[in-house]
């Protein structure tokens, strides 16, 4: 899926159900049934609390009394068994419970009692709970001892792996996120939620599944927090406080136990579940991004995600591309920059300059810099004249101080003016050197109004802020279009610019001043109003007569004036000056005669 076309939608996969020992139907995955949030194709899974309320970790959770109940309670659960009673859903996830405390407790003496209960779905949860664990290991101890758990799992008929991969896969992406200095785990939820939101709202779609799916991405991040918290609180019991920086061993132990896992599914998983399980790993990281210190990405904590998605794409993983355009997008630097990495190691080709182009459209600085510093993105000019286009100032600044070629600019000059982004127009005008406008001025103007749809404010915006630098130059550019008998040129324009900016055009100007002028004293002298209009002031008399001239000079702004407008200003300036003014005096010398002529009152402050 484009990001274009990017849209958070929910899709519900039905509980397949089971016949229970008393004929009852109930839920064959304990409420574990997958659920896809589609959009930027993740799939996550909806899991059952680490632990129920009743058995809550709390301060003074006594650990050897709670192995002998397991056990008592494990030799009633041996002749329910022996008896063929089938487990039921409540005692299914109380062995699920049980079997994560002795886990976690690196017990594996009762752990491995525990798995004489599990048959068919209770198989696939002890599994996913064990693979849960790699992410936790500390000592080699523990990586035989989870390893030889996996294997036994695996052996007794556990055959769900592609709900354990994504499972993990997510967790693990999580607990090397939280690993960050600038991470907090009460704070990562409210993180998740708001980064989703601030997500969402850049797709279009429905309102109500984009809530639906922010929803579950967050019960999905509270699931992964309370592993990590639980995890954190057996190994404070065993004296190994989980410290929020890991060694490089303990990364490696932890790889080498998936890898393990991986091996010993072999062929049960396809193609697809590696490619959703590299979604799955992609997504906290894309969402917690912002949140990490600098220096993350290369550091050992990002080591076991790296890790991680490595070994995904050995096992056939497709999806790098789509998840390292994606993180562009949004602005997921940390993972952009692993993914670089990745791709790097395993010569996959992604987009880098497609991912500039996202990352720029959203104004991700920092991604645009990754890109281009790490990901040696060339083709700037794409994303500049679309920055140009929306408006986006600080992303063509950012492009123009990295260096662009003059034709860049003028390209990226007339994206901005057609699109009636002026302000972007008036910071480039002065990056691009007079003779290289020149050499395309009439290009540029053509070209503006072929793309302004039916609005000329920017070929005028052009012209009155002297796009060439020099006055002469300028109105004889349009000067040149107007009197131009070239049918490529739109008539619109041609009619605009003979009308405003040509030489007839300045001559029509005079000629109307000098009419105004006439017709202004033939009232004077013979006008039959009872204000005798001779008696008045001679500074208020001139207000009369080129106040409404003076504020449309004010009005027009810019450089320079339209030839029709500085016209009448030429001829009112020579009879407020009492001399002909040089045709081609500047609109300022030209508007400081009227000025000296008029009412102080009468001036803009």
């Amino acid at each position: 899926m484009t990001p274009e076309d990017c849209m958070c939608l929910v899709k519900e996969r039905q509980p397949e159900k089971e016949v229970d020992e008393n004929g009852g139907l109930g839920p064959a995955h304990d409420g574990d049934e997958g659920e896809r949030v589609d959009g930027s194709n993740h799939l996550f899974l909806r899991e059952a609390p680490i632990l129920t309320e009743e058995s809550r970790i709390s301060k003074d959770y006594n650990c050897q009394d709670k192995k002998v109940g397991a056990r008592e309670e494990l030799v009633l659960r041996k002749d329910m068994c022996k008896q063929g009673t089938k487990l039921s859903r409540r005692d299914r996830v109380e062995l699920g419970c049980r079997f994560q405390r002795a886990v976690s407790s690196c017990d594996w003496e009762l752990a491995w009692n525990l798995l004489v209960l599990a048959k068919a779905q209770a198989l696939n949860d002890v599994l996913c709970i064990a693979l849960d664990s790699v992410w936790f290991l500390t000592t080699h101890e523990e990586l035989n001892g989870i390893t030889g758990l996996i294997k036994k799992i695996i052996g007794d008929g556990a055959n769900d792996f592609t709900r354990a991969i994504l499972r993990t896969s997510f967790l693990a992406s999580c607990v090397s996120a939280c690993q960050s200095k600038m991470m907090n785990l009460t704070d990562a939820v409210g993180v998740t939620t708001q980064r989703l939101h601030e997500r969402l709202q850049e797709c279009q779609g429905d309102e109500v599944l984009k809530v639906e799916a922010s929803t579950k991405v967050q019960k999905f991040t509270e699931w992964a927090l309370k592993c990590i918290r639980f995890h954190s609180h057996y190994q404070g019991n065993r004296g190994r406080r989980r410290r929020r920086n890991q060694s490089t061993i303990e990364v490696q132990l932890q790889l080498s136990a998936f890898k393990t896992f991986l091996e010993l599914a072999g062929d049960h998983l396809t193609g697809k579940d590696f490619t959703e399980a590299f979604d799955a790993a992609c997504f906290p990281v894309a969402l917690f991004s912002s949140s990490f210190d600098p220096g993350w990405a290369s550091g050992i904590s990002a080591i076991a995600v790296q890790g991680l998605l490595g070994m995904l794409v050995e096992g056939g993983a497709d999806n790098v591309n789509q998840c390292f355009l994606e993180a562009s997008r949004f602005g997921s630097t940390e993972l952009v920059r692993i993914l670089l990495q990745i791709a790097q190691r395993n010569s996959l080709d992604i987009d880098v300059d497609l991912a500039l182009v996202f990352a720029s459209h959203y104004c991700k600085i920092r991604t645009m810099e990754c890109l281009v510093e790490e990901g040696n993105a060339a083709n700037l000019l794409g994303p500049l004249v679309r920055a140009s286009e929306r408006g986006c100032m600080q992303v063509v600044q950012w492009f123009v101080n990295r260096g662009c070629g003059d034709m860049d600019l003028c390209l990226a000059l007339i994206a901005a003016t057609s699109s009636s982004h002026l302000g972007v127009s008036a910071y480039l005008l002065p990056q691009i050197p007079h003779h290289v406008l020149a050499a395309v001025s009439i290009e540029i103007l053509k070209t503006v109004s072929e793309r302004s749809r039916g609005s000329l404010n920017g070929v005028a915006f052009l012209l009155r802020n002297d796009f060439l630098g020099d006055p002469t130059a300028t109105y004889a550019v349009a000067d040149s279009i107007a009197s131009s008998n070239d049918e490529v040129v739109a008539p619109e324009l041609r009619a605009f610019l003979k009308e405003h900016w040509s030489e007839d055009a300045f001559a029509e100007g005079l000629s109307s001043g000098q009419d105004h002028y006439v017709n202004f004293m033939r009232i004077l002298r013979r006008g039959g109003s009872p204000i005798c209009l001779m008696d008045l002031p001679p500074p208020l008399v001139t207000a009369i007569v080129y106040k409404p001239l003076y504020m449309e000079c004010m009005e027009a702004g810019g450089k320079l004036l339209p030839q029709k407008l500085r016209g009448k200003l030429v001829e009112a300036a020579s009879r407020l000056g009492g001399r002909q003014v040089d045709n081609d005096s500047p609109a300022k010398e030209l508007l400081a005669i009227l000025e000296h002529h008029l009412p102080r009152h009468f001036l803009p402050l």
